[in-house]
């Protein structure tokens, strides 16, 4: 067997004025062909799964680029179109092929392309046929269009938020992929649209006890070779938003419409109960210091840059000092300038700082003050899961005994490592401030003693029945109480 892999991904909020272009790709992830790796990022685990697969096999996996850039706004045209040609020339270079296998996100949008994993699909069916398998791994937090179920025989998205089980995904990918090639299943696809959109935390009930289910169907039907939740994602403002439910059965596409309908229907019966609660930023730092537990983490959830956000809002760093915190420390916001003034006044200097709330309305205000600069480091990095996630040269400020690490590349905050990288013990702290809405959870929740979720400011558009949306359809849940009786 001759197998295509490729992967191109970024989740894009179109409410963020963050536009990506080349260069955000680079930063985050470029692998030209066979370069990638042996690691696997987010959303190119089906790259890194497939080599020990075709290796295991004896096939032959023909590698194309592999990029992700971290979320943010509008990707620009030429960049969208430049990496899609890159790969459909790959692609169109490595033919015959047997199979495509790629690792997408699905909630990207380009500058001129509300589809765009629509378009790059479509494009390579046309290009190897209507018989050659086409698979590919998804976040949940995508938008699955029709176009794209048109166009692809298989999707596996991840089944838990946070992601940590993306690897696992790729591997379920790879065993349809395996079982079809050698001819023991014919793999069917059913799409149920929920018509809601909401949160899904697999952290905490009822999301927990709704994925251990879908993962006994799967356990003890020979029938359903996989079941996935597509979230959806509430910043995105493209016609098809929403949170839909695929079964993909062994020829049973009948079994598979009625098993996505049951399941989608019992989760819109549960709409409005998956979010974890949330507090204020007031709220958040008074009870962190009320605590008799340490560390306190304080999850600064809608500041979040794997949401598309800048995550330079400083409204719980502004209640940290106005509240007279000392025991702190905030990870991390964005500021490459600021990073640049530390790095270049270097260790141990005192200088006067302004930095945070760059970006957007929401965000609070700039902090100005005199800081000591405690360390820094060229091409920081953290752990996340099996994976690596760069944030850039950064620098560790201190600014009235509060710690706080700058980035210049925007991440979310997977993992404590993003302190120890910047010579911060977290487990030391009262209170550690961390800008993610839950993959934070999975690490982070091993060294707390307490997790308070604090909706600070409005960096991010997550409330849909008031978000001012000019595309999404109005008949989805909470912009329409009922759309199923309406």
């Amino acid at each position: 067997m001759r197998i295509f892999t490729a992967a191109l991904a970024t989740e894009t909020n179109t409410f963020s004025p963050i536009c990506i272009d080349r260069r955000a790709f680079e930063a985050s992830l470029y692998a030209a062909p066979g370069q990638h790796p042996a690691t696997p990022t987010l959303c190119t685990a089906p790259l890194t799964v497939g080599r020990e697969v075709c290796s295991d096999k004896g096939w032959e996996l023909v590698e194309g680029t592999a990029t992700w850039a971290d979320p943010a706004g509008l990707i620009s045209r030429e960049t969208y179109e430049g990496l899609r040609d890159e790969i459909l020339g790959q692609l169109a270079a490595a033919m015959p092929v047997d199979a495509v296998v790629l690792g997408l996100h699905g909630a990207m949008v380009a500058d001129g392309y509300l589809d765009p994993e629509g378009d790059l699909l479509s494009r390579i069916r046309a290009m190897i046929g209507p018989d050659v398998l086409l698979a590919a791994e998804l976040d949940p937090h995508s938008h699955l269009t029709a176009k794209r179920v048109e166009a692809a025989d298989v999707f596996v998205a991840f089944k838990e938020f946070p992601h940590t089980d993306f690897v696992d995904r790729a591997r379920d990918l790879w065993r349809i992929v395996v079982d079809t090639l050698e001819g023991r299943v014919v793999p069917a696809m059913s799409v149920f649209d929920c018509r809601m959109i909401d949160v899904f935390p697999t952290s905490r009930q009822p999301m927990r006890g709704f994925v251990d289910k879908l993962m006994q169907i799967e356990a003890d039907d020979a029938d359903v070779l996989s079941l996935s939740v597509i979230h959806g994602f509430m910043a995105g403002d493209v016609p098809e938003m929403g949170t839909k439910v695929i079964a993909v059965t062994n020829g049973r596409p009948e079994k598979g419409q009625a098993l996505a309908k049951s399941l989608g229907m019992e989760l819109f019966a549960k709409r409005g109960t998956f979010m974890m609660p949330q507090i204020d930023e007031k709220q958040a730092v008074s009870q962190a210091l009320a605590s008799a537990n340490r560390p306190v983490v304080i999850a600064d959830v809608w500041d979040n840059p794997g949401g598309g956000t800048a995550g330079d809002a400083t409204v719980l760093l502004a209640e940290l000092l106005a509240q007279g915190v000392s025991d702190a420390a905030v990870g991390m916001i964005w500021d490459p300038i600021a990073v640049q003034i530390c790095m270049a006044a270097g260790e141990g200097a005192e200088i006067p700082l302004r930095f945070g709330a760059k970006s957007a309305p929401g965000t609070g205000n700039p902090i100005d003050g005199l800081v000591k600069v405690m360390k820094v480091v060229p091409n920081a990095e953290m752990r996340f899961g099996e994976s690596i996630a760069p944030f850039g040269d950064a620098a560790h400020i201190r600014l009235k005994e509060i710690d706080i690490v700058l980035s210049s590349v925007r991440v979310q905050s997977y993992d404590p490592s993003l302190f120890t990288a910047l010579g911060i013990d977290p487990t030391a702290k009262q209170i550690l401030v961390v800008k993610s809405t839950n993959h934070f959870y999975a690490a982070f929740s091993k060294i707390s003693a307490e997790i308070l979720y604090c909706s600070a400011g409005s960096p991010y558009p997550n409330n849909p029945a008031v978000t001012a949306y000019r595309r999404v359809r109005r008949d989805i849940w909470p912009i329409m109480a009922d759309p199923f009786t309406a």
